[in-house]
C-alpha cells in the first residue's frame, strides 16, 4: 500500500472541568487511513469519536500523541503555510446540518466561503460557476444558490454541508456522523452520494457512526471505540465475520436483521465494563491475522481467541 495520507499515533484528549476531575475522552487511540479509503470510526455515545474527528481537524488541541497528516506534522503549533494547507486539504461534515450553516448567509456564501478565503476562485464569474457544478453535484439545483437553510429540508441541508466541504477539493474528509439526524431514506441517498463523489474525487472519509450497518456498507476498515479506547480494528470483512473482543460482539449482536424469521432467533450480546472484569488501562493491542488487532491482556486474548 502506498503511505498513510493520515496517521494517528497514541492520541490523547483530556479536558479539565475543575481542579480534582478531568474528563479523559480519548486515551492513547492511534490507526491509519490511506488515499482513496473509508475508515469507519464506531461506538456508543460518548466513547470519544467526535472527539478524535474535532481533534484530528484541530477544533482541539490534543492533549497527546502525534498526528502526521499528508506528510505534515499536525500536532502542536502550526506555521502559516501548514495550516493553510491543513485548512484546504481537510474538511468536516457536521453532524447537525442546522447547526453547522450561518442562517444569515445564502447558500451561495456558505459553500463558497472556502474559495473566498483562500483565493481560489479568480472573478466572480469563476466562483458562481464553481458553485453552480459543486450544487448540481451534491443534487440541488442552481436556484437553491440564492436561498437561506432555513428553507430547506434536512436532507438538503447535509447535501449544502457536502457541497461546503468538497468545493476546497480536500484530500480527507471527516464525516461526523453526518446521516445521524436524517430519515433513513435520505440516509441511503446522502451515503450513495459519498460513495460517488469518493470514486470522482479520490478523496478519503473519516466516517464516523453509530449505525453499524451503514458503516459496514460504506468503510474499508473499521476501528472499535469504547470509552475512549479503540478496543479493536481491522479491515470490515475481519470485524463483522471474526469479532473478537466482547464490546465487538455486543455491538454486532445488536444489529436488526431485515428477514422476520432470522430476526426471531435473534439473541443480543449483553456487555457491560463495569462487571465484565476487563481493564482497558491494562491492555496491550495485539495483532491477528491480516490487520486485525483488538485490546487485551496476554490472558484475555488467550481467552478470546481459543
Amino acid at each position: 500500500m502506498s503511505e498513510p495520507l493520515l496517521k494517528v499515533e497514541n492520541l490523547k484528549q483530556y479536558f479539565r472541568v475543575n481542579r480534582s476531575y478531568t474528563v479523559k475522552a480519548v486515551n492513547g487511540v492511534s490507526f491509519e487511513i490511506y488515499p482513496g479509503e473509508t475508515y469507519g470510526l464506531v461506538g456508543e455515545s460518548g466513547s470519544g469519536k467526535t472527539t478524535i474527528g474535532r481533534s484530528i481537524i484541530r477544533l482541539y488541541d490534543p492533549t497527546d500523541g502525534k498526528i502526521t497528516f499528508d506528510g505534515m506534522d499536525i500536532t502542536g503549533r502550526m506555521d502559516k503555510e501548514t495550516r493553510n494547507r491543513l485548512r484546504e486539504e481537510m474538511q468536516m461534515i457536521f453532524q447537525d446540518p442546522m447547526a453547522s450553516l450561518n442562517p444569515r448567509k445564502k447558500v451561495s456564501d456558505i459553500i463558497g466561503e472556502g474559495l473566498d478565503i483562500h483565493h481560489l476562485a479568480e472573478n466572480s464569474e469563476e466562483r458562481a460557476r464553481k458553485i453552480g457544478m459543486m450544487l448540481q453535484k451534491v443534487g440541488l439545483s442552481l436556484e437553491h444558490a440564492a436561498r437561506y437553510p432555513h428553507q430547506f429540508s434536512g436532507g438538503q441541508r447535509q447535501r449544502v454541508g457536502i457541497a461546503r466541504a468538497l468545493i476546497m477539493n480536500p484530500k480527507l474528509i471527516i464525516a461526523d456522523e453526518c446521516i445521524s439526524a436524517l430519515d433513513v431514506s435520505i440516509q441511503a441517498q446522502v451515503v450513495n452520494l459519498m460513495k460517488d463523489i469518493q470514486q470522482e474525487t479520490s478523496c478519503a472519509f473519516l466516517f464516523i457512526a453509530h449505525d453499524l450497518a451503514m458503516v459496514k456498507y460504506i468503510s474499508d476498515r473499521i476501528g472499535v471505540l469504547h470509552l475512549g479506547y479503540m478496543v479493536e480494528s481491522g479491515t470490515t470483512e475481519e470485524i463483522f465475520n471474526r469479532p473478537v473482543h466482547p464490546y465487538t460482539k455486543s455491538l454486532l449482536s445488536a444489529i436488526p436483521h431485515p428477514n422476520p424469521e432470522v430476526e426471531k432467533r435473534r439473541k443480543s450480546v449483553a456487555y457491560d465494563y463495569a462487571t465484565s472484569g476487563i481493564d482497558y488501562a491494562k491492555g496491550t493491542e495485539r495483532s491477528l491475522e491480516g490487520s486485525h488487532k483488538v485490546l487485551a491482556t496476554e490472558e484475555e486474548f488467550r481467552r478470546w481467541t481459543a
